[in-house]
């Protein structure tokens, strides 16, 4: 079985804490605010998950993307509910703090895998020279 990494782990724990977050704000009665974090939040991860498993590098760079963009996206959903006082301003303010850390790691591994060269791949015959091609 492969080793988790850092940010699978962490987008997991994280995805923990949104949908425990989300279900006491649901019960204030804040539907819509909860369901746009649960959506959010847990995508992190999914998509953490999903370049994990991509198929190319491109591949693996639009889901790391994606998952960057969506802890954007969560962090403005916690901003607003710290700000309109509709959760306990403790509980929030570590989720933001822990969407802060994930976005910075995210961002990271965007650059990097940006700017890493691909593998060079060698698909010759070992037996087979340019010399043995020409003849």
């Amino acid at each position: 079985m492969k080793k988790a990494s850092v940010i699978t782990e962490k987008s997991y724990v994280f995805a923990l804490k949104v949908v425990a977050l989300a279900r006491a704000i649901r019960k204030q009665g804040e539907y819509e605010l909860a369901s746009q974090l649960i959506r959010s939040g847990t995508s992190i991860g999914a998509n953490v998950e999903e370049a994990q498993n991509g198929f190319s590098r491109a591949d693996f760079i639009a889901k790391i993307g994606i998952a960057l963009k969506e802890a954007a996206e969560t962090r403005y959903w916690l901003r607003l509910l710290r700000d309109s006082q509709l959760s306990p301003k403790d509980n929030i303010s570590q989720a933001i703090l822990d969407v802060e850390e994930l976005h910075r790691i995210l961002a990271s591994i965007v650059k990097t895998s940006r700017e890493k060269p691909p593998p060079q791949l060698s698909i010759l015959h070992p037996q087979l020279s340019a010399k043995r091609l020409r003849s």
